[in-house]
């Protein structure tokens, strides 16, 4: 896995519905082997980890670069990560979260941090989002070229376009 992967999972680790181990499962849903180990514990750790780590996608999205690098150091201090090259890909190396005795908790933070870690060092911690379409809280990262993402999906950028181009029209109407 790549960072961008890791980093664009933990937006959708953010984003899911935790409520119980079926909420995780369902999240987990394209990696059976850690959907069928996934227990309650997991899901209380992981709702704790969402807490934890939203006010680093708030600061990314408010370019408080200060409050992305201290969240996020803070978070790998409580949460130790330990890499390893992979090369089940002889052709692609690339680095992995060590997963021997790792709950699916521990993955799945580790992951999260070390996509988030490497893309705030590569790309920059304005690449981490809120989505702009009231009411949505969602976060995402955003890859986009030009860095001008504002919406969590093309559901919320419809939504709000949809929205603004009633308004004009409303006013116009008015006026």
């Amino acid at each position: 896995m790549d960072f961008l992967q890791y980093a664009e999972a933990s937006a959708a680790l953010l984003n899911a519905d935790l409520p119980d181990v079926a909420g995780l499962a369902a999240y987990l849903e394209d990696r059976p082997r850690l959907r069928d180990r996934a227990t309650d514990r997991d899901c209380m750790l992981l709702r704790k980890f969402q807490r934890e780590l939203r006010p680093v996608f708030e600061a990314g999205e408010a370019d408080r670069l200060p409050d992305v690098v201290a969240g996020l150091n803070a978070l790998m201090a409580r949460h130790p990560i330990t890499p390893r090259i992979s090369d089940h890909d002889e052709h692609h190396l690339h680095l992995h979260v060590a997963t021997e005795n790792a709950s699916v908790a521990e993955l799945l933070v580790g992951e999260s941090l070390l996509g988030l870690a490497t893309l705030v060092c590569d790309l920059g911690a304005d690449r981490l989002g809120v989505c702009a379409a009231p009411p949505c809280t969602h976060v995402f990262v955003d890859t986009s070229p030009n860095r001008s993402r504002r919406y969590c999906s093309e559901r919320c950028s419809s939504r709000a376009n949809v929205a603004a181009y009633r308004a004009r029209q409303k006013a116009v109407a008015g006026a």
